[in-house]
């Protein structure tokens, strides 16, 4: 829009380079191919202006925001943007008010776009709720934490939700190079010429946040002196100082290489190697965390209940890295690495959880539930006299044989103990209360 009083663009230069760069349509939207491909149901719900309730979650830099103003702009609706932070229940109100107006008056449909959804209270949520659930406003939300975990479920529940993934190095690296040629809107006018391994390192330690390469590629571009060849010329030392994290000592395929080593290493319960791997990630430049979290995922993996501890030590050391941080977090992350490694093993809970997530996907029941086990609070006189038949374990010392699973499933066995470790104990646990299985 035209700004009498911004004659020279001013406002619109001061703007940060993520923001100049902003897709203000779908053909120019950065990465999420797979819910904005040609042909997808939210790309063709957006065309048709018949977009309902939705939240887009994901990491930061993933292009939530982005999406939400394409809609904006597509629409014959209103649009009305709000924070969850800044925004109280007097906020939520007004905004229903006008969407209620709009349609009543105009038949305009309303879009309210809430950042920071999660931060929502119930208080908040439950003055929407009505409002979304008759259809009054179409309700769009972004956050970067868990809707089902974060979120009231009412809400979640009417919404459709989209997740979106961190953006490839392509993505990341492909908006650079048109950031750096854009005159317009991006940083064309300064010609800088910039290497490539300055390109890559900047679009790896992004870590799939394009805000965050762009905020990287800007600083860099603007605080490099111009050289004796009149030249802005960024080369990976700039680059590593502009996003303040040094190069990787290792290509790529060295650091996949390194992180199978590592995982490889804890399964077959060498510590000297899994600690060697680790702290080579990490010491040619990758993120402790991408350590921490696959120690997790292995205390349960290839630990499981041969040591259940394994779990709580790993999600310990994960917990005191974040609190800590580098160097010091290394040490219960060492700690924790060592534990891991030293437990007796077993992946019988995968081999559980396989065999019950492929029933649960293959096996139809809708009805299948034991009626002794139903919720039977609300139900007719003969629900009620169907709970009456289920055995309160605690009446019987702590245990007695019934059926659990539905009749389809009932001589299902997805967890079978094996003889290390806690499992042994487990086995004669079982054998103690009598257990068939």
């Amino acid at each position: 829009m035209f700004d009498l009083f911004d004659l020279n663009g001013n406002e619109e230069k001061a703007k940060p380079l993520a923001e100049r760069m902003r897709a203000n349509n779908l053909n120019d939207f950065i990465g999420q191919k797979h819910i904005v491909a040609e042909g997808s149901l939210l790309r063709r719900a957006i065309a048709l202006d018949r977009l309902g309730s939705c939240i887009f979650w994901g990491p930061p830099g993933t292009g939530k925001t982005t999406l939400a103003n394409i809609v904006a702009s597509t629409t014959h609706g209103e649009f009305i943007k709000l924070n969850a932070v800044q925004a109280g229940v007097a906020d939520v109100k007004a905004a229903v008010k006008t969407a209620e107006d709009n349609l009543k008056l105009y038949g305009k449909r309303t879009y309210l776009m809430l950042d920071e959804c999660h931060r929502f209270n119930k208080t908040q949520s439950d003055s929407l709720l009505p409002s979304i659930e008759k259809g009054t406003i179409i309700f769009i939300g972004s956050t970067t934490e868990n809707p089902f975990a974060s979120m009231t479920p009412a809400i979640v529940s009417r919404c459709r939700v989209f997740e979106f993934k961190h953006l490839s190095l392509e993505d990341i690296r492909g908006a650079m190079v048109k950031a750096l040629a854009d005159k317009r809107r991006g940083l064309g006018e300064y010609a800088a010429r910039v290497d490539e391994e300055a390109l890559d390192h900047i679009a790896n330690m992004a870590g799939g946040d394009l805000r965050a390469a762009y905020n990287a590629l800007e600083l860099a571009v603007l605080t490099t002196p111009v050289g004796t060849d009149g030249a802005i010329h960024v080369t990976l030392s700039d680059a590593e100082q502009s996003i303040q994290k040094k190069a990787l000592s290792y290509n790529e395929d060295a650091f996949y290489d390194y992180l199978s080593a590592f995982c490889k290493s804890l399964r077959g319960s060498d510590a000297n190697a899994a600690l060697y791997y680790a702290m080579r990630i990490i010491e040619g430049g990758g993120d402790p965390m991408i350590i921490l979290r696959r120690l997790v995922v292995h205390s349960s993996e290839d630990v499981g209940m041969a040591d259940p501890n394994a779990l709580v030590v790993a999600t310990s050391a994960m917990y005191a890295f974040e609190k800590i941080g580098y160097p010091e977090g290394l040490i219960p992350m060492s700690n924790a690495i060592i534990y891991v490694c030293e437990a007796p093993k077993s992946n019988t809970v995968v081999l559980a959880k396989d065999a019950a997530q492929r029933d649960a996907t293959t096996v139809r029941d809708d009805d299948g539930v034991p009626a002794y086990l139903k919720d039977n609070t609300f139900g007719t006189k003969e629900d009620k006299a169907q709970s009456k038949k289920y055995k309160y374990p605690h009446n019987f010392g702590g245990y007695v044989e019934q059926q659990y699973l539905p009749d389809k499933l009932k001589d299902r066995v997805y967890y079978v103990p094996s003889d290390n470790g806690f499992e042994k104990t487990v086995k004669e646990i079982r054998k103690q209360k009598g257990k068939k299985n």
